[in-house]
């Protein structure tokens, strides 16, 4: 698709695609030919549905410029750097249980759990609350072979969930996100200085719950399988941990766990002599633009070595995903503690399983041959 058509055209689907890095790279700052607002998950372009006020990943300027610089602020760099001795502690906690053993699932050990432990205590959520919203995510964005996302009750993750801990918190302040939000002031599209209303809270508090544990999860999946099919890079990593950064960006670059990302097309575009007809869907294939000849030497190489630069993994653009820094941590943080107690595995395939998502990619199942 990417050498020989560049501008794909998928009638069953009624979607275009963009799959050269030199075209994402165009394409995904343009907010306004390329819109947000309407959803960046096919499904939710094609379905026309009302996108909830406030909803910052489904927004354009003016009102996300306004939404974002305020998460930016209680999103900081400091704090997440801050979290990685809690990171390490989740990663110890999960992982010397199973020194002795010679298997486990990867995505059910560490995978689905650790990533979900870290959001929770960002947002200030019990420990014993946070399996039941990380699921509820999971099951918003599954979907059946063939089938499209149920989007009969909305895009998101009910917000109610959340309403107790948000009243809770008003009246017990604590060093958390949620904390932050409810007293964070800001001047809002009218000129007026306020803080948050509840219901805003509610929904970035959802927005943060809801993109921090998919995908992360997913990335450490990839981290177990590309090391298994990689074990020189494996043993290089165990023996040095300073290559782990890299590694982190190579895997990110070789498996991006979101592979693709859409945008409402406003108005007419052309690349590459062709035309994409304003009201169209168009997707931006993120996974080939990592794989593009034109910016990588031998892209199809994994190599934690590579000098890699601007990914596309994580978008590009005003919609830059806020939390890279956080899965880039715990990417960093999950495989260093991995191969420390376990510099040998290797991947039971039979059982392997990739999950059926709308967004993301990666595994459901992966069970570590380890000794």
């Amino acid at each position: 698709m990417r050498e020989e058509a560049p501008v794909y055209h998928n009638e069953k689907y009624n979607f275009y695609a963009l799959s050269r890095y030199a075209d994402c790279e165009r394409g995904l700052p343009d907010w306004q030919t390329f819109q947000n607002s309407r959803g960046n998950i096919l499904d939710i372009i094609q379905s026309g549905m009302e996108i909830p006020p406030g909803t910052l990943i489904f927004e354009d300027p003016p009102m996300h410029d306004i939404h974002r610089k305020l998460l930016v602020r209680v999103f900081t760099p400091r704090r997440i750097g801050e979290l990685e001795p809690r990171v390490r502690e989740f990663c110890a906690r999960i992982l010397d249980p199973l020194v002795g053993a010679t298997s486990f699932d990867l995505i059910a050990a560490l995978g689905a759990e650790m990533p979900m432990r870290v959001i929770g205590m960002l947002l200030g959520i019990p420990e014993a609350d946070q399996a039941g919203i990380r699921d509820l995510t999971d099951e918003k964005l599954r979907t059946e072979s063939g089938g499209r996302m149920d989007l009969s009750e909305g895009v998101m993750i009910d917000s109610g969930v959340f309403a107790d801990y948000i009243d809770w918190r008003r009246d017990h302040p604590s060093n958390d996100l949620m904390t932050d939000l409810l007293n964070a002031e800001f001047t809002d599209e009218n000129g007026l200085v306020r803080t948050l209303t509840r219901d805003e809270v509610l929904t970035y508090v959802t927005v943060v719950a809801g993109a921090g544990n998919e995908t992360t999860g997913r990335l450490v999946g990839w981290i177990g399988a590309l090391l298994a099919r990689n074990p020189d890079a494996r043993r290089e990593l165990a023996a040095d941990p300073s290559l782990i950064p890299n590694a982190i960006e190579e895997i990110l670059r070789y498996e991006p766990p979101g592979p693709f990302m859409a945008r409402y097309t406003a108005t007419d575009v052309e690349f590459h002599g062709q035309t994409i007809p304003a009201g169209s869907a168009t997707m931006f294939m993120l996974a080939a633009a990592n794989r593009d000849p034109r910016r990588y030497t031998d892209p199809d190489r994994f190599d934690i070595h590579r000098k890699i630069g601007q990914l596309m993994t994580f978008g590009l653009g005003g919609h830059y995903c806020l939390g890279a820094a956080l899965a880039r941590l715990e990417g960093r943080v999950a495989l260093d503690e991995l191969l420390r107690r376990f510099p040998d595995w290797d991947v039971d395939w039979s059982g392997a399983k990739l999950a059926q998502t709308s967004s993301v990619r990666g595994w459901e199942t992966l069970p570590l041959v380890v000794g």
